[in-house]
């Protein structure tokens, strides 16, 4: 029993030794981030560069990153949201720019994926299970949408989800049938479950609060009938961690520390993380009961296990989870770009006037909610198709009583909400 004992004792000041560090990755300017990461193993890894469009890949645990692909080598613009591998050289990576691309020598060279119709407008999750299983969902600004493909990205089936959901953001599969998708309904943020390998879909949560996602998922490698997810929400309201230890029959929600909440990751059921477009590393022991903020890391997106003493996470850079001593800063960084937005009136009679100035091509999706943050409707939706463009909008909120109201602006990488009066 001492034995057992002094053990229990050794792992436990092993793990809470690890630290969450930066890697010599590239830092993004401008609050900016990399948007997602994927690795192979403990060396081998790649991370997408968001705004900036740009893949890096390591073969050393993130001690040296090499720049593969970047905007400039496309020749246009560029959002990357996700990349993932079926192995070490057939990957795949997902935009918001209406191109989807393959890799079949580790991402040395990309070339479109074209044989999917309808095609995809956006992918904004992935997933590879098995040997040549690939799922893919999108997209926020909808419409609801799955491809697949169960021979390595060869040919490709397009499902329909608008049955279930106006939009997908995740994509998570234990094996090639059983699988989580998530996004959001007009009910709320929710999850949806199949067990047919996407042939039919049951949904297993919903956060009943209409404009809120589930933004990502994770189900515990040691017990997969624990599954975490992170809830987006809109001001005033926080963003939630909710959590099933049942297999998603019942779920369990508690306030995440800020209210575009995104990263969620967890060790074990108490030990985990959760950040978001304003926020770094907060860490909770508890479960997620309360949050201490680390003061480590910036604007993160994404959260990658490796094992119980190893993971990565990307954001405003791309961090590590480790007991090695890296020589990169650790300091927090700063938060999420915002959109230039410039209100002409306020308070507003009949006519709610901004401009939004694009710095790149990109989708926008605008929607109104009251001071509660109640959903009340979308005021616009559209996709920006060039580079430093200037947009004026005039739209109609005539029809409000008079009080005070949030317009909520949801773009390839942010999302925020500007409050008006309505006289």
């Amino acid at each position: 029993m001492k034995y057992l004992k002094f053990l229990l004792l050794i792992f436990t000041v092993t793990s809470f030794s690890q630290t969450w560090q930066t890697t010599s990755i590239k830092s993004n300017i401008n609050g900016q981030r990399y948007d997602d990461i994927y690795f192979l193993d403990e060396n081998i890894g790649w991370a997408a560069n968001g705004y900036y469009a740009s893949v890096y890949k390591t073969i050393d645990g993130g001690i040296t990153w090499t720049e593969q692909l970047n905007e400039s080598t496309l020749g246009s613009n560029y959002y990357f949201r996700n990349i993932e591998f079926l192995n070490s050289d057939i990957g795949f990576l997902g935009t918001l720019n209406n191109k989807f691309f393959k890799t079949i020598d580790g991402g040395e060279t990309w070339n479109p994926v074209t044989n999917i119709s309808p095609y995809p407008v956006a992918i904004c999750g992935l997933c590879t299970i098995g040997s040549s299983t690939v799922y893919g969902c999108g997209a926020y600004f909808t419409p609801a949408y799955i491809i697949k493909s169960t021979d390595s990205g060869t040919t490709w089936e397009y499902i329909d989800m608008s049955a279930y959901a106006n939009a997908l953001v995740e994509i998570y599969f234990l094996d090639e049938n059983i699988g989580l998708v998530s996004g959001r309904n007009d009910n709320g943020g929710t999850i949806l479950k199949t067990t047919d390998g996407g042939l039919t879909w049951t949904e297993i949560f919903n956060s009943n609060i209409v404009g809120e996602y589930v933004w990502k998922l994770q189900i515990l490698e040691a017990n997969n009938d624990v599954i975490f997810g992170s809830i987006e929400s809109i001001s005033p309201n926080l963003g939630k961690l909710i959590k099933s230890i049942d297999g998603g029959i019942s779920w369990n929600s508690f306030n995440a520390p800020e209210t575009d909440i995104q990263a969620v990751g967890f060790l074990d059921e108490n030990r985990g993380w959760m950040g978001g477009h304003t926020t770094g590393f907060y860490e909770t022991l508890n479960g997620g009961q309360t949050w201490t903020n680390l003061n480590i890391g910036g604007n993160l997106n994404r959260i990658f296990f490796i094992n119980n003493s190893l993971a990565y996470a990307s954001g405003t850079s791309v961090y590590k989870f480790t007991t090695e001593t890296l020589s990169a800063d650790t300091n927090s960084n700063p938060k999420g770009s915002s959109l230039k937005i410039s209100m002409k009136n306020n308070p507003v009679k009949s006519i709610l006037e901004f401009s939004i100035h694009f710095e790149k091509a990109d989708n926008i999706l605008i929607e109104l909610y009251n001071i509660n943050g109640q959903f009340i409707k979308q005021l616009s939706r559209e996709s920006v198709l060039t580079s430093n463009t200037e947009k004026e909008y005039s739209l109609f909120v005539g029809d409000l009583n008079s009080g005070t109201y949030f317009v909520n602006f949801h773009n390839n990488y942010m999302r925020e909400s500007l409050k008006f009066i309505k006289e």
